[in-house]
């Protein structure tokens, strides 16, 4: 089976084969940059699952994949303030791409109010937690849960309830 990601960002890929590996589904893996066509900073659950489909879906129009991923981060505004929020879609052609969400954390509001602006989120951790490329390592989430659980670990999760809607794969 090939096995597509619709990213380069290392956080996703590792999720996708970890997650793989440990259900022990057989496959090679590809990745490619896939556009998400929707913001730079998704500000709701509707275009945050909007990217994830849009990475996926153009995964299996542009590779040769039987399985594509796509994986999206956002935020979602609530009554309560700004939260993070994390999808997934698995595609297969010719089936109903598969969707899950991830845990949300609520921002605190020196960044709730840069990301109401118009800013991004990653060049903002970045500067708030003064490293490099969080998006690419701990994310949003890990900084702000001291470490306790970080972007992969969002993802993994993501994927361990995409795949566990397959049932095929597990017959």
């Amino acid at each position: 089976m090939k096995i597509a990601v619709g990213s380069k960002n290392p956080v996703k890929i590792k999720a996708v084969e970890y997650t793989l590996q440990e259900a022990r589904i057989q496959g090679s893996f590809m990745s490619i940059d896939a556009p998400s066509n929707v913001s730079e900073m998704p500000f709701s659950d509707e275009e945050t699952m909007q990217g994830a489909i849009n990475r996926a879906e153009y995964c299996l129009k542009h590779m040769e994949a039987d399985v594509a991923i796509g994986l999206e981060g956002g935020v979602m505004e609530t009554p309560f303030g700004l939260f993070l929020c994390n999808w997934g879609a698995l595609a297969e052609n010719g089936k109903t791409t598969l969707l899950a969400g991830g845990a949300r954390i609520k921002l605190p509001d020196e960044i709730a109010v840069n990301l109401r602006a118009g800013e991004e989120l990653g060049p903002l951790m970045d500067i708030y937690s003064r490293r490099e490329n969080v998006r690419s390592k701990e994310g949003a989430i890990g900084i702000f849960t001291n470490g306790m659980v970080n972007r992969d670990e969002l993802f993994i999760h993501i994927m361990k309830l995409l795949i566990g809607q397959k049932g095929d794969w597990f017959k």
